[in-house]
């Protein structure tokens, strides 16, 4: 299988990276060209496509003859990075391509989430702080998933708890609602985050869903199996 990874450099795309290698998937990693250096380690076993995520041209180069796509969807600055990374991804990406794209718990697909009040309190106020400084607009990844949602592509958002460092747990629990009590623990571990990401790929169970996810060793994940 060949992949696209978009936003391959940060934290959550390196791990995205090698858990790929693992599976011994052909990887193409797309980064901004000054970031190039953090994905010295896969240097020789991967292609690197520098530039900005949301240049349209740079995701046709790098999608190309792609069976799937991992995309970090980051909300940076005012200049709508997050929905023109979406649509680049799904305007080139080849036909039957999987899509797995991430974002946080703040998303809603149905209106159906249940959000404590700290919880919608912290995005409120993280929002107007980033819009402010111009350092991110959540508004639109919050359109960028809009867009997601409505297309006809092979689609899944992964809404990722709190994340942690730490050795791996395992493939982390998830449910389509925040709220639902196997979330409560809101922790989860990076690098598990990039394996249901990665594990996504061909989980067609998860193909138009916006799956919540949890650590699989969380007290909640526990309780809910019963452990």
């Amino acid at each position: 299988m060949k992949i696209c990874i978009v936003g391959a450099s940060g934290k959550l795309g390196r791990y995205m990276v090698q858990h790929s290698l693992d599976r011994g998937y052909e990887v193409v990693g797309v980064c901004r060209a000054q970031s190039v250096s953090k994905l010295d380690a896969f240097q020789g076993r991967i292609t690197i496509v520098p530039g900005a995520t949301n240049d349209r041209a740079v995701i046709k180069q790098a999608v190309a003859g792609c069976d799937g796509v991992l995309v970090v969807l980051v909300p940076w600055g005012t200049q709508q990075y997050a929905s023109g990374t979406a649509q680049a991804v799904m305007d080139y990406a080849p036909p039957r391509a999987r899509l797995v794209f991430s974002c946080g718990w703040h998303i809603t697909r149905d209106g159906k989430d249940v959000y404590s009040r700290t919880f919608l309190t912290l995005v409120a106020i993280f929002g107007h702080i980033a819009r402010w400084t111009r350092f991110a607009e959540l508004d639109d990844q919050v359109e960028a998933c809009r867009r997601i949602f409505a297309s006809d592509t092979r689609w899944t958002v992964v809404r990722g708890s709190d994340l942690e460092e730490g050795d791996s747990q395992g493939l982390p629990v998830w449910s389509r609602h925040v709220g639902d009590p196997v979330l409560a623990s809101n922790k989860t571990r990076r690098t598990d985050f990039a394996l249901f990401m990665v594990a996504a790929l061909e989980d067609e169970r998860l193909v138009h869903e916006a799956p919540a996810i949890v650590g699989c060793q969380t007290l909640s994940a526990l309780a809910h199996a019963g452990i």
